[in-house]
Parts: C-alpha cells; sequence; structure tokens
C-alpha cells in the first residue's frame, strides 16, 4: 500500500470508478455518512416548528448558533482523534484551564492579546501531552484523557481557588458577543475552524493518513505513514480547538469561569457521533460533526422550549446517541 493509495472512506455518493462522474443515486446518498444526521436534523427542526411558535423566532435562531459554536469548535478536535479510534476526554478541563488562565493573566495586568495566546498555548500543550503518551508511551487514549482532565480541572481550581475571575478588558467581549457583518463572531470562529479542518481532512495527505489510521493503523504504519506523529498532531489539534472554545465562552461570559466545560466531553463526542463518524475511527466527515453539533443544538434548544424534564431530556439524548452509535455500526458492518 503506497501513502497515496490511502484515500478517507468519507460520506461520498457512488461514483463508477477512479476519476469518473460522481452519480447522486439514492443508493449513494443513503451510504454517505452525512444522510442520516441531516434528516434527524430536518425532522427535529420540522417537529420544534410545530411545538413552539417561537422556534424559528430571529433571536431564537441567534441563541441556538451562539450555543452551538461553542460545543462545534470542540467537536472539531474530538472529530480528528476519533478518526484515529482515539478518544479525548480533557477537553471540557483544559477548557477551564485555558479560559481562566487567560481571564487571570488579564485581570494582573498582562497584555490581554499575550494573555489570549498564553490561553491558547496552554490548550494546545495539553493536547500535546496526551498526544505524547498516547502514541509515543502507548497507553491506551481513554486513561491518559482521563488523567489529564482530573489534572487540569485541579490546575484551574487551584489557580482561581474555585471563584470566577472577573473585570476583563471591555473589547474582549467582542469575540463572544460581536458581530460581523450581522453574524455572531463566535459563530465567525466557528466557521472558520470548519473551513480549516474541512481543508486539513479532506484536501491534504495529513487527512489520507488520518482516515487511514483510523481504518487499520497497522497497514498504515507498514506503508510508511508516521503514525506515532499522525497522532500526535491529532490530539494536539483536540487541545488547540478546546481553548479556542475556552476563549469564546469567557469572552462572552466576561470572566474565567474554574467549573466550565463540565461534561462538554460528552457534548463534543455525541456531535462527533451524531453526525455520522464511526466510534471505532476511519470513518466519517467534518461537515457531519457540524450538523451533529447542530442537531444537539437543536434538540436542546426546542427540549428547553417546550419545557421538558431536565432529566427527561437526559434520557433522550442519551437514546439518540445509542441509535446514532447503532447505525454507523451497521453501517460499517455492511
Amino acid at each position: 500500500m503506497s501513502k497515496l493509495s490511502m484515500e478517507p472512506k468519507t460520506g461520498t455518493v457512488d461514483s463508477a470508478s477512479p476519476g469518473s462522474p460522481v452519480r447522486f443515486t439514492w443508493a449513494g446518498l443513503k451510504r454517505s455518512t452525512i444522510f442520516y444526521p441531516f434528516v434527524g436534523l430536518i425532522v427535529v427542526c420540522f417537529v420544534m416548528v410545530f411545538a413552539s411558535n417561537s422556534f424559528l423566532s430571529a433571536a431564537n435562531i441567534e441563541n441556538i448558533a451562539r450555543q452551538v459554536s461553542i460545543n462545534a469548535i470542540i467537536a472539531v478536535g474530538m472529530t480528528c482523534v476519533i478518526l484515529t479510534g482515539g478518544i479525548d476526554l480533557s477537553v471540557g478541563s483544559v477548557m477551564a484551564l485555558s479560559g481562566t488562565l487567560a481571564a487571570g493573566l488579564m485581570v494582573s495586568g498582562m497584555n490581554a492579546v499575550a494573555a489570549l495566546v498564553v490561553g491558547i498555548a496552554v490548550g494546545l500543550g495539553f493536547g500535546v501531552a496526551n498526544g505524547i503518551f498516547v502514541a509515543f508511551a502507548g497507553m491506551p487514549p481513554i486513561i491518559v484523557t482521563l488523567a489529564t482532565m482530573g489534572i487540569a480541572r485541579g490546575l484551574a481550581l487551584i489557580y482561581t481557588g474555585g471563584y470566577p475571575i472577573d473585570g476583563l478588558p471591555d473589547w474582549v467581549a467582542f469575540f463572544g458577543n460581536g458581530k460581523v457583518l450581522g453574524v455572531q463572531m463566535p459563530v465567525v470562529i466557528m466557521l472558520v475552524v470548519y473551513l480549516l479542518a474541512w481543508v486539513l481532512l479532506e484536501r491534504m495527505p495529513f487527512g489520507r493518513y488520518v482516515y487511514a489510521i483510523g481504518g487499520n493503523e497497522d497497514a498504515t504504519r507498514l506503508s510508511g505513514v508516521r503514525v506515532a506523529r499522525v497522532k500526535l498532531i491529532v490530539y494536539g489539534l483536540a487541545g488547540l480547538t478546546s481553548s479556542l472554545a475556552a476563549i469564546v465562552l469567557t469572552a462572552r461570559l466576561m470572566s474565567g469561569q474554574p467549573n466550565a466545560g463540565v461534561g462538554f466531553e460528552l457534548d463534543a463526542i455525541a456531535a462527533v457521533v451524531m453526525g455520522g463518524t464511526s466510534i471505532s475511527g476511519g470513518r466519517g466527515s467534518i461537515v457531519g460533526t457540524l450538523i451533529g453539533a447542530l442537531l444537539l443544538g437543536v434538540l436542546n434548544n426546542g427540549l428547553n422550549m417546550v419545557g421538558v424534564n431536565p432529566y427527561v431530556q437526559n434520557v433522550i439524548k442519551g437514546g439518540i446517541i445509542l441509535l446514532a452509535i447503532y447505525i454507523s455500526r451497521d453501517r460499517r458492518r455492511k
């Protein structure tokens, strides 16, 4: 197997042969990894329109977009990790540490831009550390990231004493509440991150290596790909996207919250899985993740609007995630 022969097994439609025109057939669309997530998103939106008169209001649409953006940004890095067959449970805690550190440095007098850069660098550093332990030390991803989840959360609580850090410069709020050409800044950041991730995974050799590792790591290694280095970069990306989401959330709240990001790792995994990415790796797409994040956001918003008990909401979302995993597993087996 040569490096150039490893094409990503993404959700594409039927094609007769390499280089032939794409044929958009019903069977091909159904085989696409984004087909069921997209149908699910349309169905949920359709139901919510009839369940609540204010669902399609401009204010509610903006609210959904703002809420989705943070989880969607984290889910970009999580998608890369899961495509390689790994997992990262530390993203929520890394998010809290990055946000509180950046806020604390700004309040202490450091230049705000420099403080934001330090916060992003900390997230990237934790991601790289995860990658080193997983890729070079050969430790299980779930154990490594579970440990770093506790470390990052503990450091955030120690740094803040368990209290929020307020008093950020007013202009920082632009990243969480500002608008560019009428579009909310968190949404702009989210779209830029997804565009870059799409180029990385779908148009560059690195993306082919990511999919190949998830499909068959041993064969990929034997083909000459530096698997450890690819994994290191993937976990570094997960840390980077977590810290970017932390900056957006910190700017939105105008404070560093040491308890921020609790449960966000589960929401990110849910968005990835609901977007059609196989939990065992090797199959999925970044577009599917965006659809999954939107589906989860619309579901959360709609259930809140119709007054569904929060405990019942957890049951519903858990059932949907199980269904998504089952569909992914069944399609992979076929």
